[in-house]
């Protein structure tokens, strides 16, 4: 198993960014995913979850109706679209294999990708 995420990076308030989660070595599409983040010094926090029908969403109140996730199984890929973002939502973003409604065992977790929010 391996999920390599990517589209980090830095961004003024306001801005947005794609993250993308690129899986490889399980049959994508048998499995929900899910997005959990983590900022400096703090524990992890569930941030999104997707079910194999690519329709059943969920969200973390902190982050509902400014980001989207999404997947295209041809690509075997997972998506996470983060409009309006705030200072607080920095943090490393990690995608995880499975649907979970709360942070996901450590080791579904990819590497992660760096998001910094600030002015």
């Amino acid at each position: 198993v391996q999920l390599v995420e990517s589209g980090g990076g830095m961004v003024q308030p306001g801005g947005s960014l794609r993250l993308s989660c690129a899986a490889s070595g399980f049959t994508f599409n048998y499995y929900g995913m899910t997005w959990v983040r983590q900022a400096p010094g703090k524990g992890p926090e569930w941030v999104s979850a997707i079910g194999t029908d690519g329709v059943s969403t969920y969200y973390a109140a902190s982050v509902k109706g400014r980001f989207t996730i999404s997947r295209d199984d041809a690509k075997n890929t997972l998506y996470l679209q983060m409009n309006s973002l705030k200072p607080e939502d920095t943090a490393r973003y990690y995608c995880a294999r499975g649907l979970f409604l709360s942070v996901p065992p450590r080791n579904a977790w990819g590497q992660g990708t760096q998001v910094a929010v600030f002015s």
